[in-house]
């Protein structure tokens, strides 16, 4: 796996070769590593340090700073629990509590063992009328409550 991170860094490094400073390549060649392996492994970010000529302390804020980048492995299916306020007073804390433990995640962990399932929150999906809601992958899931959240995850294993 190391190798592989390696080789895909290398690769896709020729595309943003030519900016100008060479730091400002940083975060696409990190969007192209994380769309290639589905995170930023510390292989990837090595030798992005490394080719970029930049400390590693550098680009691992950079990874860290920005809620876009990963740097575990992600889920087969990403499923997103709204806590907007609306899903919120809808009972959205209770929906992602039982998904901790409907998938066996231990927190700070958000990934089931299985690597089935990613479980994140969000802030607002943008569909308050639905409240509560919950997404997996491009699907989305309103007026939900713990009997519909296990039948809805039971339909992606």
């Amino acid at each position: 796996m190391a190798e592989e991170a390696r080789d895909i860094v290398d690769r896709l490094f020729p595309r943003f070769e030519q900016y100008n400073p060479r730091q400002s390549a940083l975060i696409p060649l990190l969007q192209g590593v994380q769309a290639e392996m589905g995170y930023l492994s510390n292989t990837a970010l090595e030798r992005t340090a490394e080719i970029l000529q930049l400390p590693l302390s550098h680009v691992y804020g950079v990874a860290t700073f920005y809620h876009q980048f990963r740097l575990r492995p992600r889920g087969k299916h990403m499923i997103t629990v709204c806590r907007g306020t609306a899903c919120h007073v809808g009972g959205s804390l209770d929906i992602y509590n039982l998904l901790i433990r409907q998938l066996g995640i231990s927190p700070p962990e958000d990934t089931s063992k299985d690597r089935l399932f990613t479980l994140q929150q969000a802030r607002c999906l943008g569909a308050c009328g639905l409240a509560p809601i919950m997404k997996i992958d491009d699907d989305v899931y309103g007026k939900t409550n713990p009997i519909r959240v296990r039948q809805i995850v039971s339909k992606y294993r």
